[in-house]
């Protein structure tokens, strides 16, 4: 069964829960989306009862550090199961040529040579372009450009098995170019820093992110029929699903997802 699993759902300098990353998952084979910013990463698959040896497929969706250090880890993970004959096929990162030298370089850094001997022999970068579509697993993903004022980033939209359609949008509000990836599916990841009446406490609009509000009327005007809200602020974090779902029904019909850490979402 094809399913999301949410490994962490904050933003960049939360405490009190991890950074945004997931995996889309379909049996036991699993597509680890982001991989937060430190080693919490391996704790979280722990917990959530996905081993390394069954992640075969990651994607960096940009070189932000809350998104991109946990890779280390993951590498690392990775590279000691290959040590100890329990990891079979090759790891594939999936990023723009930007975020592969910088993973190349903090890896080279920060990694024995024992682990980094695996990059290009057994852990192989793919490099994405605009538009530009990969197999993975049972899914064919097409990744793009989010159009991003701050920084180059890419997110995906994907055609899953059972007929429905899912976009990923990265951590910053949806762009109007983008219509043609986020028109109409059935799962939209958008990101959600705050609640729009907090927008003063948080400033959302000065770090380029959008708020509970201004998400919810995008999945609208999308007629999109889920909304996933991810990359939150996390001094709501107890009342969170329930503060972003009351104010995400003023501007939403649909059906709004408000995860935690560790919750699954089947699809």
């Amino acid at each position: 069964m094809e399913k999301i699993v949410i490994l962490g759902t904050g933003s960049a300098m939360v405490t009190k829960c991890y950074n945004t990353c997931f995996t889309l998952s379909n049996g036991d084979e699993h597509f680890l989306v982001d991989t937060g910013g430190g080693n919490t990463i391996l704790s979280n698959l722990e917990k959530a009862d996905i081993s390394v040896s069954k992640i075969h497929n990651v994607f960096i969706s940009h070189s932000h550090n809350d998104h991109i250090t946990g890779i280390v880890w993951i590498i690392r993970a990775v590279a000691q199961q290959i040590l100890n004959g329990n990891y079979e096929g090759n790891l594939y990162i999936y990023c723009h040529k930007e975020v592969v030298s910088i993973i190349r370089t903090i890896s080279n850094l920060l990694l024995q040579k024992k682990f980094t001997q695996y990059i290009d022999n057994r852990v192989f970068f793919e490099e994405i372009s605009d538009n530009s579509s990969r197999k993975i697993i049972d899914w064919n993903i097409n990744f793009f450009d989010i159009k991003s004022n701050k920084q180059l980033q890419f997110g995906f939209t994907t055609n899953l098995i059972n007929g429905k359609t899912l976009t990923f949008l990265g951590d910053e509000p949806y762009n109007g170019k983008l219509y043609n990836y986020s028109c109409g599916v059935d799962y939209l990841i958008h990101e959600a820093f705050c609640l729009y009446s907090q927008k003063e406490l948080f400033k959302p609009y000065e770090k380029f992110h959008s708020t509970v509000k201004d998400a919810c009327e995008n999945a609208s005007k999308l007629n999109v029929k889920n909304i996933i809200l991810i990359h939150t602020e996390d001094k709501n974090l107890p009342k969170r699903k329930k503060l972003y779902s009351e104010e995400g029904r003023q501007f939403f019909d649909g059906n709004i997802i408000v995860p935690n850490d560790l919750e699954t979402l089947y699809l």
